[in-house]
């Protein structure tokens, strides 16, 4: 197929087959196609789809979000994880209304210098949101445009991601790019799929290569697999008398910046420490069922500890220590591994067995 006939065929497809009913479909704006963007970097759109409307609910705008505490951006963040994208979202948004008088820019390069924004996410920006043509080079896209030229090497080595950029370029039409872009994005979703491809119903199934050669699944080219590392960590539930659990938060930078966590500890020993050091008296602690988290480079090993405690009269409050109430929670980003312990701790307070 020519490029022409490619966008024909795909816009096609996308009419009588493509998904027109998302949320960020809707009232179609830069700031929420941004959002939807970000959130789906990584992550699937059945994921999204809660997280997307409890955000706009909350933070509508981008002048919302640019005035919002920190803690309530990565509240409604808990749980997507890549907490990097959440605080990008904001510190964007504040330039987009200090620097751009609230109106992101039509314009690729400009959007791309804003923090967070790819190539990729700013040319779904430019061409759904504005209108302008701009190739995007998404996961699900990367896909069927690796296995529709059967692409060797893998992406994201720069020679691979160079030839990639020339084909989504070489296909994206001049009308109708806002449809197109999200077709694309349909169709890796859908039918391009990782694992199952469903290449009769696709509408580049003639033009294929990969399937010309019964390849599908070859491409595109996985990445070098190397050993995941395990790292282990404990810990401990500081849990005073009217059941509430000791946080802190997180650095800014970093492993889960600026969210908050329980602390970590590489000894059991050390418990005995951290309670000293807030002037807490210490009853027997309680291991926990273990927990296994799992990052992109690496996996944690939690060994959790519920650790009664008592306040003495000479603890002292710090700014970056708070006591979370396990009944009433307050609104906080919270690292996924320890919204599950405190919800088990949580349940198990609950049940009566912590009494």
């Amino acid at each position: 197929m020519n490029p022409e006939q490619f966008s024909t065929a795909v816009l096609e497809w996308f009419d009588r087959n493509g998904r027109h009913d998302l949320p960020w479909q809707q009232g179609i704006t830069p700031y929420r196609v941004w959002v939807s963007e970000i959130m789906l970097q990584q992550t699937q759109v059945s994921t999204v789809l809660n997280y997307f409307d409890r955000f706009m609910a909350s933070l509508p705008t981008v002048q919302a979000l640019a005035e919002a505490p920190e803690d309530e951006v990565l509240h409604l963040w808990t749980g997507l994880g890549y907490y990097t994208r959440a605080r990008n979202l904001q510190k964007t948004a504040k330039i987009v209304v200090e620097q751009y008088g609230g109106e992101f820019p039509r314009d690729v390069e400009k959007l791309t210098e804003l923090p967070g924004i790819g190539l990729s996410t700013a040319g779904a920006i430019a061409s759904i949101s504005m209108g302008l043509r701009a190739p995007i080079l998404d996961g699900n896209v990367k896909r069927v445009l690796a296995r529709y030229t059967a692409q060797e090497g893998y992406p994201g080595e720069p020679k691979v991601a160079k030839q990639l950029w020339a084909n989504a370029e070489r296909y994206t039409p001049h009308t109708r790019v806002n449809n197109y872009t999200q077709a694309m994005m349909d169709l890796g979703a859908t039918l391009c799929t990782r694992t199952k491809p469903s290449c009769l119903l696709c509408p580049l199934e003639s033009g294929c290569q990969a399937h010309m050669l019964g390849l599908e699944i070859r491409y595109p080219v996985p990445k070098p697999k190397k050993a995941v590392p395990l790292k282990h960590t404990l810990m401990p539930l500081l849990m005073n008398r009217e059941g509430a659990i000791l946080l802190y938060r997180r650095p800014s930078s970093g492993l889960w910046g600026g969210l908050w966590s329980l602390p970590e500890l590489d000894r059991y020993e050390d418990i005995e420490h951290l309670t000293q050091q807030h002037a807490l008296a210490m009853d027997a602690p309680r291991a926990l069922e273990p927990l296994t988290h799992t990052f992109s480079h690496f996996q944690l090993a939690i060994a959790p500890w519920l650790v009664p405690v008592k306040e003495s009269a000479q603890h002292v409050a710090e700014a970056d220590w708070l006591w979370y109430n396990l009944a009433t929670p307050p609104r906080l980003g919270l690292a996924a591994p320890v919204k599950k312990l405190l919800k088990r701790a949580a349940d198990a307070l609950n049940a009566g067995e912590l009494s």
